[in-house]
């Protein structure tokens, strides 16, 4: 905490000076967001009067502003800070006072402040402003309309507040006041705080005892309204259609039910954050913020138990640092994770927080013998190798070149160190303590090899210290946050991983990272392998070959071992299975595009040689515990996409058993088109399930033109005679179920087949077609 000014910097700095030091502590201070100008609002002490002082930072020539009032004029309840249209980083400050009337002043640099105009901002005399603030170019506010009897009932009393809104626009032409727009009415007492884009209505600590059990988060941009009760879990939005919907009673409409059983809202201090939400402190000390959707998030509980009712507690966030100043005692909170990052015992009395317009790292405070600046700049982090590392790459040295070695002899550490024939980990080892050192001391001279290496490696070496500082993370962070480090952190390993040679211990690993957090590895093995839609809904990737590779590897049952370790491509599948299913036969198909790319259909090195990837995603699917009809359809998905005959044929048959028969037809369409002996087998099995039921007679039609050219009439007729239901009794030439098969159900197709030409006419279809019979004898050589 340092002294950064002594308040001479201020326009009539000296008499700042002798205010603050006079112990006539302002009521209010406020400073514009540029931190330029500096506002004072000063409560009414005989023999002084009530008054408001403005004071220019950096000494700005011009004429000063200081309005003071005679207590029987209504009070001041609002100093907002305005933005001119008309002249860049200019501001206009609107004082609002009780009675609704606005005095807009505008600051001129040379000229000082000046007068821009009176305004009435409340339509009605009676109307008296509770609270003010500025949202966009508008001005909200909550005033009283006192009701009209003398003596009206105290309970509908209490709702005689309205929430009004009412657009201030700032021209070359002076200053005009929009219409009133009527936000809430028949209201109970709001203070209203703003955020960019909503407004926060916090219940009076005077209120009605039942409406001070929720908060309204209005959202002008949307038309409506959030109730939330924070503590009891209990958020509802509602649309405001129409402005008669902007009636408090009907507001509540339906939820009045569940409020009134709901303990009374423990609100001590509130604030807006610079990201949008308000910052609450309850009486206990707990420091929490509400999200503009209506959810609180815990964030810091203060030392000392219960907060008295009029002890002060100052809020202020820069950037993600919360500044709370309570009872001398500056606290200064990571908002993001809760973390105390500095607390700091003041020695002043009482101070402000001033803004500092593009410092978020340090924060201003005014006090009574100056304006302090305390910096919380982010500590040097642990981005850089642990010292331990340089231990590490001599033993990982020793495991690489023992395996590698004839001797019998052990390789240690001090063998590696010592000797010079390996040079390789002992210039990893000076690449490594030169970049240790780098934050530390001066960067150590390197050798120029080494230097050549350090330039090609330093991509990796980044890579893998920002790892390193993700897992010291990890191991510090609270329990809200691990979730979130974790998420990263997996996706890092598996994106190494996949980038490094897939043996035993890192396909264990893996195993190991998708079964401890599954949904931060299937991001991750999507971002790895680039799995997106394309703009025809297909399933794209643009993983690199390398990478492909790795996916797809099968290896050895020797090498799985006993300890139920799973290939990755299997893992890949069943994260497929839990949170993309529709994905994951499109992903087998791009799988298999890969592999008839990469390898030649019979080849024994690549993953289809030993056993095909439709057969390996449907074992994980076989494994899953609970079976549905989702996994039925996804079993026929995957034997379908593979376009195997055999699984083609496979899924065929499992249609037939379901008894889906315009699917049957569909599958049988497409994929006879793929080679004649496929459709040769799909049409003698729809033939044989012809001639056993009448299932299939609406699709006749289509069925008839998938028969091969070279099958037959007597070969059909025999196929059929085959597949002819057997039935105990006789049978007679008319039935009484008719479902019996009749020469007229065939008449089409045997029609077909013997209009057809034979393959012997094909062949001697030119001879045939010849002008003359027999042809002409060819001429004779001489």
């Amino acid at each position: 905490l340092r002294q950064v000014s002594d308040l001479s910097d201020f326009s009539r700095g000296h008499w700042l000076r002798e205010l603050l030091c006079r112990g006539e502590e302002p009521s209010h201070v406020q400073s514009s967001p540029d931190g330029q100008h500096l506002l004072l609002l000063q409560k009414s002490r005989p023999p002084t009067l009530p008054r408001v002082v403005a004071f220019q930072r950096h000494s700005i020539a011009g004429k000063d502003l200081e309005r003071s009032w005679q207590p029987p004029q209504p009070a001041l309840v609002g100093l907002l800070f305005l933005q001119s249209p008309v002249v860049l980083d200019s501001w206009v400050l609107a004082l609002v006072w009780e009675h609704g009337r606005t005095e807009v002043w505008h600051f001129a640099v040379a000229v000082g402040w000046q007068l821009l105009q009176t305004l009435e901002l409340c339509q009605g005399a009676r109307a008296r402003v509770v609270s003010v603030c500025s949202q966009g170019a508008n001005l909200v506010w909550c005033e009283e309309r006192p009701p009209l009897g003398a003596h009206s009932d105290m309970s509908k009393c209490a709702f005689r507040f309205c929430v009004c809104a009412r657009a201030l626009e700032v021209g070359e032409q002076g200053v005009r006041l929009g219409t009133v727009r009527i936000v809430l009415h028949n209201s109970p007492e709001y203070q209203v705080l703003a955020s960019p884009q909503h407004v926060f209505l916090v219940p009076a600590t005077a209120g009605f005892a039942t409406t001070s059990k929720f908060l309204l988060i209005w959202h002008p941009e949307k038309a409506e309204f959030t109730i939330t009760a924070p503590s009891a879990g209990f958020i509802h939005t509602k649309v405001l259609r129409s402005s008669s919907e902007s009636d408090f009673r009907k507001l509540l409409l339906g939820s009045v039910g569940l409020l009134s059983g709901f303990a009374p809202l423990d609100i001590h201090t509130s604030a807006v954050s610079n990201g949008g939400g308000l910052l609450l402190v309850s009486i206990k000390g707990s420091v929490s913020i509400l999200e503009p959707d209506g959810t609180q998030r815990h964030i810091f509980d203060l030392e000392g138990g219960p907060l008295a009712q009029g002890s002060p507690v100052q809020l202020k966030t820069f950037g993600s640092i919360l500044a709370c100043v309570l009872a001398g005692v500056l606290y200064l909170v990571d908002q993001n994770s809760g973390r105390l990052v500095e607390k700091e015992v003041l020695s002043m009395k009482e101070v402000h927080f001033l803004e500092s317009q593009g410092e978020e790292d340090s924060i201003q405070l005014l006090s009574q013998s100056g304006i302090y600046s305390f910096s919380f700049s982010k500590p040097e982090d642990s981005s850089r190798p642990e010292p331990c590392l340089v231990e590490m790459v001599f033993e990982e040295a020793c495991k690489y070149y023992q395996r590698r070695s004839l001797s019998s002899s052990k390789l240690t550490v001090e063998k590696l160190k010592k000797g010079g024939t390996f040079q390789a980990p002992v210039v990893l080892a000076a690449i490594l303590q030169h970049s240790l050192h780098q934050k530390q001391k001066p960067a150590r001279s390197l050798q120029d090899t080494y230097g050549k290496l350090l330039s090609t490696v330093s991509l990796e070496l980044q890579s893998y210290m920002s790892l390193e500082l993700l897992k010291t993370c990890v191991v510090c962070a609270p329990e809200s946050e691990v979730e979130s480090y974790c998420k990263e952190l997996v996706e890092q390993e598996v994106s190494r991983i996949l980038q490094s040679d897939m043996d035993k211990d890192n396909l264990a690993y893996l195993n190991s990272v998708f079964a401890s957090f599954p949904k931060a590895a299937w991001k991750a093995t999507r971002s790895c392998l680039q799995l997106q839609q394309n703009g025809d809904g297909l399933l794209v990737a643009r993983a690199t070959p390398e990478v492909w590779k790795k996916v797809l590897c099968q290896p050895q049952l020797e090498e799985m071992g006993q300890n139920g370790m799973v290939p990755l491509f299997e893992l890949i599948c069943a994260s497929f299975l839990r949170f993309k299913p529709k994905w994951l036969p499109s992903f087998v198909e791009l799988t298999q595009q890969y592999v008839s790319s990469s390898w030649s259909y019979s080849s024994k090195e690549g993953p289809e040689g030993r056993v095909p990837l439709y057969k390996r995603a449907l074992g994980v699917l076989a494994r899953k515990n609970k079976h549905s009809e989702a996994d039925d359809e996804m079993e026929l998905e995957l034997l379908l996409c593979s376009k195997r005959p055999k699984a083609v044929l496979q899924a065929l048959h499992l249609l037939i058993q379901l008894k889906q028969w315009q699917r049957v037809v569909e599958v049988a369409e497409k994929f006879s088109k793929l080679s004649p002996l496929l459709n040769k087998e799909i049409f003698i099995t729809l033939l044989a399930e012809f001639a056993q039921h009448r299932e299939l007679d609406p699709y006749l039609d289509r069925l008839w033109p998938l028969c091969p050219t070279e099958l037959t009439a007597s070969d059909i007729l025999t196929m059929v005679l085959q597949h002819l239901p057997h039935s105990q009794e006789d049978p007679v030439p008319f039935s009484s179920e008719g479902n019996q098969l009749t020469v007229g159900l065939l008449k089409p197709l045997l029609q077909r087949v013997v209009r057809r030409p034979s393959v012997q006419d094909e062949m001697y279809s030119d001879a045939l077609q010849s002008t003359t019979f027999p042809p002409p004898t060819p001429p004779r050589e001489h």
